[in-house]
């Protein structure tokens, strides 16, 4: 099983790195490893360190093997591996993700404004799905899938996405993403939960929903 676990996340990077200069600017050297400027312009990325001072710290992170905490409201822990993590990673358009669930777990709906995902399941059974946008075939079509250890699934960059775990036991996933920093909205957070908080007016029409309503949620994120 663990064997499985080493190739199932090896197949993903290489899978990943395909479409990983897809979206991200293309690198001008070997490489760019992030440093912090505090004084400096901001940029699109982050700013080079000198490749005499680079290291193999610089393109190294450990700690995926363990357990994310599922001990929260939604029941799932996220352990994002990005530039923040990975300076190296700067220019080199490619993220990793580790998705711990809790039995009936979920990664409530979201979506990566700069990155495609592709997930692959290491262990439990995730019912997972992307909306597509307004103006697709069908107008917003659900489109799901039910996961099995070894099964992968793409979801498309931009697009509200969610992984629920249909399973009493816990389940584990890892994704890749096409970008150094894919960002994340998590649709009700921003919605209900941003700050200052958007008019009650505003979300009472746009949802169809009695102002109250809207109050408590507001209140609840």
């Amino acid at each position: 099983m663990e064997g499985l676990k080493f190739v199932l996340v090896f197949v993903l990077l290489a899978l990943a790195s395909s479409f990983a200069s897809a979206f991200d600017p293309s690198p001008l050297q070997d490489f760019c490893v992030a440093v912090d400027e505090t004084d400096g312009v901001f940029v699109n990325g982050k700013f080079c360190k000198d490749p005499k001072d680079v290291t193999e710290k610089d393109f190294f992170s450990s700690g995926l093997d363990i357990p994310g905490d599922t001990s929260g409201r939604v029941g799932s822990n996220v352990t994002a591996v990005n530039i923040e993590k990975i300076p190296g990673l700067n220019t080199l358009g490619i993220s990793f993700a580790r998705i711990d669930f809790a039995p009936y777990g979920l990664n409530p709906p979201h979506t990566h404004p700069r990155a495609t995902e592709i997930i692959v399941v290491v262990e439990g059974t995730l019912y997972v799905g992307f909306v597509t946008s307004n103006l697709a075939n069908g107008d917003n079509r659900l489109i799901t899938k039910a996961l099995k250890p070894g099964d992968v699934f793409v979801f498309p960059i931009g697009l509200i996405h969610f992984q629920f775990n249909v399973g009493k036991t816990k389940a584990l996933a890892f994704a890749g993403l096409s970008s150094q920093n894919p960002g994340v909205i998590t649709i009700a957070n921003a919605v209900f939960g941003s700050d200052p908080p958007i008019n009650p007016d505003v979300l009472a029409k746009a949802f169809q929903l009695d102002k109250k309503i809207v109050d408590y949620l507001q209140k609840a994120f």
